[in-house]
This record gives structure tokens, sequence and C-alpha cells, in this order.
């Protein structure tokens, strides 16, 4: 494995969570670099177990399980079925199922039961994670690096293009003006119901003032509304 995607004990330390670090050590990351033979894979290996750290924070989950889930989660991400990621992420297991005699279907049960487990599925759920909400440390460096270039590089050039980079990237976001016309509409029949209490109150205030009914005669009144299309009378109380 190449020294530029080799994962190193303080690379690794500094992505998961203070509670597992102590777990972490040269002889852990020396079987992690020797995992996958093929750089391209093991750089999307590696690149996971620096990115899903934060499902350590949602368990008990020990180092080496992560390892083993992410090793899988990855296998699966480039396009292999469940007993091929398996057979890939726990090959001495799997030889030792197949040596002792362990049928296919017992097999097939097994990884199915991994293929569901916590840490797998919590596994899966960051793959839906944005990557620029993943990577936004990387974000934040790659500016650092335009802001340095347009300030120091040799090349005017060079440094213009870091300025337009700059400000394409931290441009201001458009003011969306957003308008709520409300409308209130009432029909006739509200209108005539506002009449017609408006009326009522004014009668009741006069037949009081007469002394012709008593408060609670008042309070205890209906109002009558007559549909003239239909000629009927309606009672709302």
């Amino acid at each position: 494995m190449t020294t530029a995607l080799a994962l190193t004990v303080e690379l690794f330390k500094q992505a998961l969570p203070d509670k597992v670090k102590k777990s972490v050590n040269q002889e852990l990351i020396d079987g992690i670099n020797k995992t996958l033979s093929n750089p391209d894979e093991f750089e999307a290996y590696r690149d996971n177990l620096l990115s899903y750290t934060r499902v350590m924070t949602d368990g008990r989950f020990k180092v080496q399980e992560y390892v083993n889930a992410v090793r899988y989660v990855s296998h699966k991400l480039m396009g292999a079925t469940n007993i091929e990621a398996y057979t890939k992420t726990f090959p001495d297991k799997y030889q030792r199922f197949v040596q002792t005699g362990v049928v296919a279907k017992d097999i097939a049960s097994y990884v199915t039961a991994y293929n569901k487990s916590k840490l797998v599925n919590l596994i899966f759920e960051q793959t839906l994670i944005p990557s620029y909400v993943l990577n936004q440390d990387l974000y934040q460096r790659a500016l650092n690096v335009q802001a340095e270039l347009m300030v120091s590089a040799i090349s005017e050039k060079v440094r213009t293009d870091a300025a337009n980079s700059l400000l394409t990237h931290l441009k201001m976001p458009e003011k969306t003006k957003v308008e709520l016309d409300i409308h209130v509409k009432e029909d006739s029949a509200i209108g005539a119901l506002r009449a017609a209490t408006m009326e009522l109150v004014r009668q009741q205030r006069l037949a009081m003032e007469s002394g012709a009914i008593s408060a609670q005669e008042a309070a205890h009144s209906k109002i009558v509304m007559v549909d003239v299309v239909d000629v009927q009378a309606k009672e709302i109380l």
C-alpha cells in the first residue's frame, strides 16, 4: 500500500469520537492497510472509514466492529451482493462455514442478519447524507488554499482564478421576496347574519331600556334567517 493511500493511527484517531480513540493501535491500522490490494478500492474504503465515524457515538460499538462494517458497506456500495460483500469482509469466517459443512441456506441467513444489524444500517444511513455535508472540512480547506493562492501566487492568472473561485463560492445568496396575498371573502349569508345580529342587539337594547324584556330574556332570544329563494325559515341558535 502506497504511503499516499495508507491510513495512519493519528489520522484515524482524529476522525473517531474520544471514547474509542484509545482502541486504535498500529496493529489495527496495519490490518486495515493490508485489507485491499486494489488502490482505488482501498481509497474508497479508507475515505469511508474516516467519513462515517459519527455512528460510533450512537451505540457501544467496538472499533474493530466499525472497521468490519465499513468494509462490508464499502463492498456493497461498489456493487457487490450481500453474500459477496460478506465473503470479502469475513473471508476466514466464510471459509470456516464451508469447511464445517454449513449449508448455503444457513450461510445466507447469517449474511442477512449481519446486513440488518444496527451498526451496518447506521453506516448505510450515513451514505445517504450529501457529500457536501460529510466533507465540509475539505470544503473549508479548499477555500483556504484558494485564498492563499489569491494572495501569494506568482502567476497573475493563478491569483485571478483563485479570486474568481472564491467570489463564486462565497457569493451572497440572492434575496428571495416572498409575498403572501391573503384575501378573506365572505358570502351573502355571512353578511346577512352579521346585519341580523347587529339589528337584534339594537332592538334588545331598546326593549330593555323600555322595560319590555329582561336581560335574561334577551340572552335567550334567537335569530331567525329567511332564505328568500327557498322561502324557508332557518333558525340559528
